[in-house]
């Protein structure tokens, strides 16, 4: 008699995860030496292409091409070889600049340096006569050179004529400084301040990264993506210099964001996918829950800073606008080598990803002491979660505090005073500050084109009336208070050529204040002889802020409603996006009024290293400042929701999945936070203070976030919501599900 074996039928397995990520997760681990071997070879590549890249970044690129000051410095280029020079020598006599023996000397040096290729035109005390450029003590005279091409091809050539033009000629002392001499040593300073930051920076990542890891093969997996990441950004760069000019200030920025943003990515990733292991997952699977989830929402971060960086494109300010373009593709480098790289790596180590801890004693004891109890921020979501009013209201009042200084904040251009002080074009130009009067440097610059010589006297006349003027020079003398106070002098012939004329206006105020802006206004609503282009460096100012400013209210909705939608499109819900947005522009403003009080008014010295304080902050970069800040907070929001949704999805519980969330993604922030703002403290010990502002404005704007608003608003914000934080319109929860992006 046989017997028939009955087995039990075996509970039915889910079908494998399916979608674009499960897809690449699965391609990755199958094709892993592929994929590593690919990745070596890019970096190999991209290492050689982008070796040279700092030989090729400009400075300029700071006033739209279409502004009046723009056209005017341009037809005072091409007609008369003047504007402003691209390099000021300062030179220092033995007895006096009109010394037989010094003026030949002099003489000399100008010749020289006008008979070197692209030296379009020289101008000097000898030459001129102009008492402007010689000193109060008559020991010192100016020499101003304009060159050929554009500011980045000034730099080139400044960069080859430097040494032979400085130091001791024939007795004379000479100093260099302008915009070419003050571009050179940016580049120099960069390449000394990466040098540094990676001394700095480096260790201490490690350290964070080995507190967090407790295995120093994890630890090595954000640093090798980190490595593709930087190195594929120096060919990134080099690549962007033959389509644009690309600043200078890109190379450090660049580099570090490439960093922090792939050590942040990749740390979201290891630690998941060690959280799947541990879980009794295999290796195959781990990798694509992991990319399911968090590489999902490294995408959708990425994502989110690339939005904010795209608002820059609609303002006409090529200066934005390549630090835009250069820090986008870092920000897909970053996000690719941690979505296809690194999960290959991974799947080579394996389940060897926790060997090697040297710190196993500590991490055991902390385990112990741990087991059974709430984590640190469990504890903090719950206490936030019974008091939210309380506490909320208590944060947001601090925020509040820390945005009061924002309240006066003034805006301007950086000049060579970003340089530290004991920078060769920094030293010569605070000497030119103290010995020669101050107001002839900057000028304001009025071009007449078609008018000639005979019809400007009455023009000049008028314009020396205006409030703050000091003195007018043109080709028929110079005027002072309506009064002729100079007959015309030799050097007075080189304001009129066929092509027309033009006057330089000497005032009495500081080109950043708003009396020098109010001076413009009057000088461009005056009437003239004919079209009258006004330029130097106060109309600068006003052109970049009219530009600026006139573009702020489209780049604030792309940002706004860009954020909005892809918030949508990750969660479903309407009031989550608008909760991210309110609560990132209130962390951004109190980091403002932070940058304020130190950078504008000069405060806390001894904490952010030494500069030079203006009275005022670089508009420019403070808009840079706010997009990079805005996407990189919305990068820990991401971060964040998804694992609450993650939560929420499976339990339906509001104050449980945030509780979870937050529990466990909080100890991953401060890993995250530390390790990014220890790369921006690193950047911010440069000695230019435009590098200094971006890295100090980075690492309080990353730090506040990961700890004031995710650690502590955004638990009482959605403690608050309840239910309806998960709130949408049935159509718009219909659309959600059939276009909101799935793993």
């Amino acid at each position: 008699m046989s017997t028939t074996r009955h087995v039990a039928p075996r509970a039915s397995e889910a079908p494998p995860p399916r979608g674009p990520l499960a897809g690449l997760a699965r391609v990755a681990y199958r094709r892993r030496w592929v994929v590593i071997g690919l990745a070596a070879l890019f970096v190999v590549a991209a290492g050689l292409f982008g070796a040279t890249v700092t030989d090729k970044l400009s400075a300029g690129g700071y006033t739209p091409e279409s502004a009046q000051s723009t056209q005017a410095e341009r037809f005072l280029a091409d007609n008369f070889q003047a504007g402003a020079p691209d390099l000021v020598l300062l030179v220092r006599t033995p007895d006096s600049v009109d010394d037989p023996d010094s003026s030949a000397a002099a003489g000399r040096l100008e010749d020289r340096l006008t008979a070197m290729n692209g030296v379009s035109s020289v101008q000097s005390y000898w030459n001129t006569g102009a008492p402007s450029l010689r000193s109060e003590d008559g020991r010192s005279a100016l020499i101003t050179a304009v060159f050929e091409g554009d500011e980045g091809d000034a730099t080139r050539l400044a960069k080859d004529i430097l040494p032979t033009v400085t130091g001791q000629q024939d007795g004379l002392e000479v100093q260099a400084t302008g915009r070419a001499a003050v571009n050179i040593e940016d580049v120099e300073q960069a390449n000394e301040d990466l040098a540094r930051a990676e001394v700095i920076g480096g260790p201490i990542t490690v350290l964070i990264l080995l507190l967090t890891f407790g295995s120093l093969v994890a630890v090595g997996m954000p640093l090798v993506i980190a490595a593709v990441s930087v190195v594929g950004t120096l060919a990134l760069l080099t690549a962007l210099t033959s389509v644009l000019d690309v600043s200078v200030f890109a190379f450090n920025l660049t580099t570090a964001l490439g960093f922090g943003l792939a050590v942040d990515y990749a740390l979201f990733i290891v630690m998941r996918y060690r959280e799947e292991l541990a879980k009794g997952a295999e290796v195959e699977d781990a990798l694509v829950t992991t990319l399911r989830t968090v590489g999902k929402a490294v995408l959708f971060s990425a994502v989110t800073v690339l939005l904010a960086l795209s608002a820059l494109f609609v303002f006409p300010v090529d200066f934005l606008r390549s630090l835009a373009a250069t820090v986008m593709g870092v920000v897909v480098l970053a996000a690719l080598a941690a979505v296809v790289v690194l999960p290959a790596v991974l799947a080579v180590v394996g389940r060897r990803i926790d060997r090697f801890n040297p710190l196993r004693k500590f991490t055991e004891r902390r385990q112990a002491r741990a087991a059974g109890k709430p984590g640190v921020w469990h504890r903090i979501a719950t206490t936030v979660m019974k008091r939210p009013i309380l506490i909320g209201g208590v944060t947001a009042l601090l925020l509040l505090l820390l945005a009061l200084p924002f309240a006066h904040a003034r805006f301007g251009l950086f000049d060579e005073r970003i340089l530290p002080a004991d920078s060769p074009p920094y030293a010569a130009a605070e000497r030119i500050r103290a010995d020669f009067d101050g107001a002839e440097i900057s000028p304001i610059t009025v071009a007449l084109p078609g008018t000639g010589a005979d019809g400007v006297e009455g023009y000049a006349t008028e314009i020396s009336r205006l409030p703050n003027v000091a003195r007018v020079d043109t080709v028929s003398g110079s005027y002072t208070d309506g009064t002729q106070v100079a007959p015309p002098l030799e050097a007075s012939a080189a304001f009129s050529k066929p092509a027309g004329t033009w006057l330089s206006v000497v005032s009495d105020v500081d080109p950043n204040s708003a009396e020098s802006k109010d001076l413009v206004a009057a000088i461009r609503s005056a009437p003239a002889p004919s079209e009258a282009l006004v330029g130097g460096q106060a109309a600068v100012l006003v052109d970049t802020n009219d530009a600026l400013v006139s573009r702020l209210p489209l780049a604030g909705l792309i940002i706004l409603v860009s954020t909005f939608l892809l918030l949508f499109l990750f969660t479903g819900s309407l009031l989550i996006p608008l909760k991210a947005i309110v609560l990132n522009l209130f962390s951004l403003t109190a980091t403002f009024g932070a940058m304020v009080y130190i950078f504008q008014d000069g405060n806390l010295k001894w904490l952010v290293g030494e500069f030079t304080a203006t009275g005022y902050l670089d508009m420019t970069a403070t808009l840079l400042l706010f997009c990079l800040a805005f996407g990189l907070s919305m990068d820990y929001e991401v971060f964040l929701l998804s694992r609450i949704k993650e939560e929420y999805d499976l339990s339906g519980d509001n104050t449980h999945a945030v509780v979870a969330g937050l529990e466990n993604t909080g100890r991953l922030f401060t890993a995250a936070a530390l390790v990014f703002a220890s790369v921006m403290v690193a950047l911010a010990t440069s000695g230019v203070s435009l590098v200094k502002l971006a890295g100090v404005g980075m690492a309080l704007a990353v730090l506040m976030d990961a700890t004031l608003i995710r650690g502590v608003l955004v638990p009482a914000f959605m403690r608050l919501l309840g239910r309806a934080n998960w709130w949408a319109p049935a159509p718009l929860r219909r659309l959600h599900e059939r276009i909101g992006m799935r793993g």
